[in-house]
């Protein structure tokens, strides 16, 4: 007997990184506010089937998901208008065909540090060990503002902001998604992320360094 289809409905946006694309569902893909990027096949085993299938494309690099949608990351081999109606529809059928996109989230993703890019983030250092950072009592402030005026418009985007430490009067985050090595992230950085901050905490922020997984 054939199994019942679950009817869903899934759409393609564009993202402010020409390597991104978006792909939206009319039901959570992922809850409780997780967001879990993966970089590799190997990545998705035991955790997201939706993103093992995806990794079968030869063109894909990286897949992020995050509430009702997933940001598929692609190479060069081929361009968008070749392959977005199949990507599209293929998510769909799966979905239709699938309840669940995420099964289980291993700590190593959650807790992933990330690495700089920058070159294409803006950051004016290598990567650290946040682990060494003590935490600021200016923490909570900083990501309240970051949760309330940033995340929205980032995940509008396909990608992620996660705050990642604050030190001498910078403000570390991580860039998920379409975000991670996005061309346009350095302008949405310094225009908006930084002069947020500098405008609401003008005493403790002078600058804002992303780093991407």
């Amino acid at each position: 007997m054939e199994s019942k289809k679950i009817p869903t409905s899934v759409y393609a946006e564009m993202t402010p990184n020409p390597a991104a694309m978006k792909f939206v569902a009319d039901r959570a893909l992922v809850t409780g506010g997780l967001q879990i990027e993966y970089r590799s096949k190997a990545e998705t085993k035991n955790s997201s089937p939706l993103a093992e299938e995806i990794f079968n494309f030869p063109f894909v690099t990286g897949v992020f998901i995050s509430g009702n949608f997933v940001t598929v990351t692609k190479d060069e081999s081929l361009g968008w208008e070749m392959i977005v109606m199949q990507l599209r529809e293929y998510i769909r059928e799966w979905l239709m065909d699938n309840a669940v996109a995420v099964t289980a989230v291993p700590a190593e993703l959650l807790d992933r540090k990330p690495t700089v890019a920058p070159e294409q983030l803006g950051a004016s250092k290598p990567s650290m060990d946040y682990s060494s950072i003590e935490p600021s009592p200016y923490d909570d402030e900083i990501r309240f503002l970051l949760d309330e005026y940033v995340r929205p418009a980032v995940e509008q985007d396909g990608g992620a902001i996660d705050f990642m430490a604050y030190k001498d009067k910078k403000v570390y985050v991580q860039m998920k998604g379409s975000c991670s090595g996005c061309p346009s992230s350095t302008a949405t950085l310094k225009g908006g992320i930084e002069n947020l901050l500098k405008a609401r905490l003008p005493e403790i922020v002078e600058e804002v360094v992303a780093e991407a997984v």
